[in-house]
């Protein structure tokens, strides 16, 4: 099985561009907190750019990443924190994940994973290692790239393995033992950005002039999404819940 998480190099530059988009963050922070409740676990925490809300909200969690190199970051930045129940470096893709962190079986209560399952080659064992680590009737939380229609330079430089709809992530949760229980699509007015800079002209990092502008009208494209979720969005998310 295999996990891609990028060029090192495009993948951090990445997630350091999107850092400074502190509004966007904070909209998709907010957008999962509803569902969000009890123990958590984070998986795919990078360098913490929605960590950081979990944390200075008081949440009780559990950070977590494939790639080692974003261990002493997430250590330094929320190592002296009460409510952060620890870091661990974790291969969700790995069958005997769960044999390795006995003490994480049936440990959390909710579980999310944003932007993290299009890195999975095998997205089902994935998230079956995801339910062994939920209590009963535990919830786990995902946010993945939409439409495979857009997949672009972006796409390639971050090493996703596809894109998603709606239908196609209910079925691969619903293979790993969920029941979806609430379904949206995200950010709808990315989508142009996303297929003009990444396929047009082939980008292969977001620029940063073009995120500061749309952190800056985030206020604006929150306001279109309430119009927007039920059909299209540069991302999809979806709670299920452990059968």
């Amino acid at each position: 099985m295999t996990i891609k998480t990028g060029n090192s190099k495009y993948g951090t530059e990445t997630l350091e561009v999107i850092s400074k988009a502190r509004k966007f963050n904070r909209w998709m922070f907010e957008t999962i907190k509803p569902h969000c409740s009890g123990k958590i676990l984070e998986i795919g925490s990078g360098i913490g750019n929605i960590s950081e809300f979990f944390i200075d909200g008081g949440f009780d969690i559990n950070l977590s990443d494939y790639e080692n190199s974003y261990f002493p970051l997430l250590k330094k930045k929320f190592g002296d924190k009460a409510n952060l129940g620890g870091i661990n470096l974790m291969d969700f893709s790995d069958k005997d994940l769960v044999r390795k962190f006995p003490d994480m079986q049936g440990k959390f209560d909710t579980i999310f994973a944003l932007n993290v399952l299009e890195h999975i080659e095998d997205h089902v064992q994935a998230l079956d290692n995801a339910g062994k680590m939920l209590k009963k009737g535990g919830k786990v939380i995902i946010l993945v790239p939409a439409f495979q229609s857009l997949y672009n330079s972006f796409d390639e430089q971050l090493e996703h393995f596809r894109r998603y709809t709606s239908k196609s992530l209910k079925a691969v949760l619903e293979a790993a033992g969920f029941d979806v229980v609430h379904s949206q699509y995200f950010n709808f007015m990315a989508i142009f950005g996303w297929f003009f800079t990444g396929k047009v002209l082939r980008k292969r990092i977001i620029p940063n002039n073009q995120l500061r502008l749309f952190n800056a009208l985030v206020p604006v494209w929150r306001v279109l999404d309430l119009f927007t979720s039920r059909f299209a969005g540069v991302s999809v998310i979806q709670v299920a819940v452990k059968k």
